[in-house]
């Protein structure tokens, strides 16, 4: 039976036996006698990390240690209100931190500076905080992750994609009522030119 710890685009953690490209972590939120959740969050940062590291090995949930969380790819870590981790990661943190800071106007940002906006825009009253969308849908950022009726979408070259577990599909031209669900701070990064990894099937339409 598959652990819950696979993070939707809302930032809901979930079980399901599709793992993703990318792991990451909130803290410690696990009890390891019976590898289940204990709360959503343990700390402000929020990261994504890469599934092999120099070789190390882990076992999920397997002790008193940060709990991995798994995501089908960047934008939906970066919907729910992950970072790129600066430790495994280097690269893409620099980068992204620079494509935050231009786009919000914030120079030599640091990491924790980055974390407590994003957790302001990440939650409301501990669950997923839902943003007025800046433009038109079609006009977002590749990467950027909206929601409707329930539904998670990636935008993508200006088309919505329909998020699952398994990858996305091909949605409708009109989504009605849709609100932003990737941080304000980070569709900001994004149109600063901040490129994130998506899954393969987000390139098949």
């Amino acid at each position: 039976m598959p652990l819950q710890n696979r993070v939707t685009p809302s930032g809901d953690i979930i079980a399901t036996p599709h793992r993703g490209l990318f792991t990451g972590n909130r803290g410690i939120i696990h009890d390891p006698a019976t590898r289940t959740l204990t709360r959503r969050w343990a700390n402000k940062a929020w990261l994504t990390c890469v599934c092999e590291f120099r070789g190390r090995r882990r076992k999920v949930m397997g002790g008193r240690s940060w709990t991995e969380l798994f995501f089908l790819d960047e934008a939906t870590a970066l919907s729910a209100g992950h970072r790129p981790c600066f430790y495994c990661r280097r690269d893409d943190a620099e980068r992204f931190r620079a494509a935050w800071g231009q786009g919000n106007g914030v120079a030599d940002v640091l990491a924790p500076d980055v974390d407590a906006v994003l957790h302001r825009e990440r939650l409301d009253r501990g669950r997923k905080r839902l943003h007025p969308l800046p433009v038109p849908w079609q006009g977002l950022p590749d990467g950027t992750m909206v929601q409707t009726e329930g539904e998670n979408f990636l935008i993508a070259q200006g088309r919505a994609l329909l998020w699952s577990p398994a990858g996305y599909r091909r949605a409708g031209d009109v989504l009605a009522n849709a609100m932003l669900l990737t941080p304000p701070s980070t569709l900001r990064a994004l149109s600063a030119g901040y490129l994130p990894v998506l899954h393969s099937s987000a390139t098949q339409f």
